[in-house]
């Protein structure tokens, strides 16, 4: 038997990771590591800037509750040509000195509608009393915790429980999920766990410098899966 920590994600909105630029920001469908990393250091009250090697050890697994469908959102944004923006003490004083020379561009923000995720979290090492820790983190966050970016707040308590199972597909079905959505099935699960699924996909996902934002591939491995939290695994 594995010890587990078991948590549900849930929001309205979710943004959850993609190659970013100024002007077109993606999501995926379902939260990456570096997002859940992050939550758990937000959790714990770490900064960007402070030492995440020791969630970095984490192993995971999310089930994924239903298909989201996306939103777009377009941003107008006005910007001071480079020139006059160096001349000026701040951004206001720039824009009131370069009225008649701003630049107006649209940006765009993806999101996915009604995410709900179950997450499940263990290691292959003794890491001493860290799912504990994180555990209670959840619970009494450092941080407000939302669900990529600032405007996604989640929707539900996390509900965080240690458990012990076989395999992270077993511990899944110990997560709480919200009142209002208790009826529903996982469908896939996707899985850090070296096991003989029928499909894998490689995601930019892992974090190696989380102040430049540099990210390393991974390999995750998709699995189908029915999973029912409340039923018997």
């Amino acid at each position: 038997m594995t010890d587990y920590l078991v948590f549900t994600l849930s929001a309205n909105l979710g943004a959850m990771g993609e190659f970013g630029g100024h002007e077109r920001r993606g999501s995926l469908d379902w939260p990456g590591r570096s997002a859940i990393i992050g939550l758990l250091g937000a959790a714990l009250g770490l900064r960007r800037s402070d030492d995440f090697s020791e969630l970095e050890q984490l192993k995971m697994a999310v089930a994924v509750f239903g298909d989201t469908a996306p939103l777009r959102d377009y941003h107008t944004v006005q910007t001071v040509p480079t020139a006059k923006a160096r001349r000026p003490q701040s951004r206001p004083q720039a824009l009131r000195d370069a009225r008649q020379d701003l630049n107006t561009i649209i940006t765009l923000r993806d999101y996915r509608c009604a995410p709900l995720f179950g997450v499940a979290l263990w290691t292959l090492t003794d890491a001493g009393d860290l799912l504990s820790r994180v555990q209670q983190a959840l619970l009494q966050p450092g941080f407000v915790l939302y669900l990529g970016r600032k405007s996604c707040t989640l929707s539900a308590p996390l509900a965080p429980r240690l458990v012990q199972a076989m395999q992270p597909q077993q511990a899944l079905h110990h997560i709480q999920l919200p009142p209002w959505r208790q009826s529903e099935r996982a469908q896939r699960m996707l899985s850090d766990a070296v096991i003989d699924a029928p499909r894998h996909e490689l995601r930019q996902d892992q974090a190696l410098d989380r102040q430049r934002w540099h990210f390393a591939s991974r390999k995750v491995a998709i699995v189908p899966v029915s999973i029912a939290p409340g039923e018997a695994a």
